[in-house]
């Protein structure tokens, strides 16, 4: 189960990474920032226009992988062993300071030697 958290995690680490690089990557369709630095849309690697949709698909799959990694660890981490009853079930009751161990009733004192409150 600890195996399958950490790999959740790193999967999840990596597609934020990837989408923040993704994203400044990117430039606004208003903006055309990136004619400024010389990437013109006839010089770009992907074409014209298959950039922004290389760019844009590849964003919203890792967002999806993401939001599935997200919704995983929260339900790993929501997942808790069976209760075993009350808080109180463990609770050792110590005698008062002057009271000797013979002072306490049997009802109280369970044969594995730990003090347990008693129950009506």
């Amino acid at each position: 189960m600890n195996l399958i958290l950490n790999i959740v995690q790193v999967v999840q680490l990596l597609a934020a990474l990837a989408m923040v690089g993704l994203i400044l990557v990117q430039h606004g369709k208003g903006a055309d920032m990136g004619a400024a630095f010389g990437s013109g849309s006839s010089g770009s690697l992907f074409g014209a226009s298959g950039g922004a949709n290389f760019l844009s698909r590849t964003t919203g799959v890792l967002a999806a992988v993401f939001f599935v990694c997200t919704l995983a660890l929260a339900y790993f981490g929501n997942l808790r062993p069976a209760s075993s009853g009350s808080v109180l079930e463990g609770a050792v009751v110590m005698p008062a300071a002057g009271a000797s161990a013979d002072a306490i009733p049997a009802a109280v004192v369970p044969a594995s030697g730990a003090a347990q409150i008693p129950t009506k």
